[in-house]
C-alpha cells in the first residue's frame, strides 16, 4: 500500500475549476421541489424488508445467478444496530424499485473491512457503507440508482457520518465515480473482497463535509438534482436520540487536507 494513502487523504485540487465555480455559486440557485415516480425511505416491517430482499436477489441474478441464490432470504446484517435498509417503491403499485443498506461503524466494524484495512486517517471516524445495491433495468432504474446515492448522503449529514464508504465492482463503480466518490487505494485499484466471492472492488469514498462545495467548484452536471432540489419523496429520516457522530471521540489525526476534487467521469 503507498504509505501516504494510510496517513492523509487525497488533496483536494479546487483551483483547477476556480474559474468556472462562479456560475455555479449557491447565490446564484435556487431551491426547488420536484416530485418522483416513487418513494425511497428506510424499511420498518417484514413486509417492507422482503420487497427490498426481493429486488436485492433480482439485481444481482442479472450478473451473479449463483450468488444471488443465497440474497433470497434477509442477511443478518440487514436488521444489526446501526443498520438500515432503503426501500424505493413504486406510487403507483408499491412494486420495489430498487434497494440499499447503509451500515454504520458505530457499533461493529463496517463489512468492507472483513477484506482491507480502511486507510489510517480514516480510523475512529464516524462510517457510513452502502452495499447491497440493487434497482430495476431501464431508464428508472438510473433514476433509482442515483436517487439512492442522493438519500445515502442526506442520511449521511443528518447522522453526523464524516464519510460514505462503497466497495463497487465494474461496471457499478462508474455511477460513483459520476459522483466524485474517490478512490480509497487508488494504487491498488480493484481489490477482491474476500468477504465478497472474492469479485474484485474498488474501494470509494466520499466525505460528506466537503461533499457540497466540491460539486460546486467542478459544475457539476447533478448539482441542482443533488444540492437544490427538494425531494419530498425521499425520507430518511429515523427516529433516534443523538446521531452517530456523538458517539465517536476527537479525530487522532486531523484532517489537514480535504479529498480531491476533480470533476466528474
Amino acid at each position: 500500500m503507498n504509505r501516504l494513502s494510510a496517513v492523509l487523504p487525497p488533496p483536494y485540487q479546487a483551483a483547477a475549476f476556480a474559474a468556472n465555480a462562479f456560475a455555479l455559486e449557491p447565490s446564484e440557485m435556487t431551491m426547488t421541489q420536484e416530485r418522483l415516480p416513487f418513494t425511497v425511505r428506510i424499511v420498518s416491517n417484514e413486509a417492507e424488508l422482503a420487497k427490498a430482499v426481493s429486488i436485492r436477489a433480482e439485481a444481482y441474478g442479472r450478473h451473479l445467478p449463483e450468488f444471488a441464490d443465497k440474497l433470497r432470504t434477509p442477511e443478518s446484517l440487514d436488521t444489526e444496530p446501526g443498520v438500515v435498509v432503503l426501500l424505493a417503491e413504486s406510487k403507483v403499485d408499491g412494486t420495489p424499485l430498487g434497494t440499499l443498506r447503509l451500515q454504520s461503524n458505530a457499533h461493529m466494524p463496517l463489512k468492507v473491512e472483513q477484506s482491507v484495512a480502511l486507510p489510517r486517517w480514516l480510523r475512529d471516524r464516524p462510517l457510513v457503507e452502502g452495499s447491497r445495491l440493487g434497482i430495476v433495468g431501464g431508464a428508472i432504474g438510473r433514476l433509482v440508482k442515483m436517487v439512492l446515492i442522493k438519500a445515502t448522503l442526506q442520511y449521511c449529514e443528518q447522522d453526523g457520518i464524516d464519510w460514505a464508504i462503497v466497495a463497487a465492482r465494474a461496471p457499478l463503480d462508474r455511477p460513483y465515480d459520476q459522483m466524485m466518490f474517490e478512490d480509497l487505494f487508488p494504487e491498488q485499484g480493484f481489490i477482491p473482497m474476500r468477504h465478497g466471492n472474492n469479485i474484485p472492488h474498488r474501494v470509494l469514498g466520499f466525505e460528506i463535509e466537503t461533499g457540497h462545495q466540491r460539486l460546486v467548484d467542478a459544475q457539476h452536471p447533478l448539482l441542482k438534482f443533488m444540492r437544490f432540489t427538494h425531494h419530498p419523496d425521499i425520507d430518511v429520516q429515523f427516529d433516534r436520540d443523538s446521531d452517530f457522530g456523538e458517539l465517536f471521540p476527537a479525530p487522532a489525526l486531523f484532517r489537514a487536507i480535504p479529498p480531491l476534487g476533480r470533476r466528474p467521469v
